[in-house]
């Protein structure tokens, strides 16, 4: 098993394989930063991702995201640390361009939500500047900018 900063299991991970370790890597397994690692690290904290979400840093985002004036989205409650090739969706532009807002190495917190009545699910993730909110159908498809802005940042 990999040993983590943040005291992740990573055990079930899918991109365990391509993971260098985030002890090995400090705080960078996919190559670019982790935001629960960079965090650990700030505050000479062990582990904090066994505090099971009691941690300033998931708590902050917790309570922006809670704060966020989105028709049909419901609480969130819990964030996950998600590799951004596995929430980084190709978004439709007006000008028939399609853009990617993530970086693929990178990891960030974030979650996914049913969106109430509907059958589409709400995509929520940040790092310490941004902060995207998107709405998609089954397995990512037809994906749609719901919010995308700067942060307030974390520290």
């Amino acid at each position: 098993m990999l040993e983590t900063i943040c005291g992740a299991d990573c055990g079930e991970c899918p991109f365990r394989e391509a993971c260098g370790g985030c002890v090995r890597t400090g705080g960078r397994p996919f190559g670019e930063a982790c935001i629960v690692a960079e965090c650990c690290k700030e505050k000479n904290q062990e582990r904090c991702a066994a505090c099971g979400g009691a941690c300033a840093l998931r708590k902050q985002l917790l309570e922006e995201m809670s704060a966020l004036d989105i028709p049909d989205l419901p609480e969130i409650t819990r964030l996950y640390s998600l590799r951004g090739a596995f929430v980084n969706l190709e978004y439709p532009l007006p000008d028939g361009r399609r853009i990617k807002l993530l970086e693929d190495d990178k990891v960030y917190l974030g979650t996914q939500v049913p969106k109430q009545g509907s059958g589409r699910f709400y995509g929520l993730v940040a790092d310490e500047e941004h902060l995207l909110v998107c709405e998609y159908s089954g397995q990512g498809d037809s994906p749609e900018i719901v919010l995308y802005r700067r942060r307030k940042g974390l520290r």
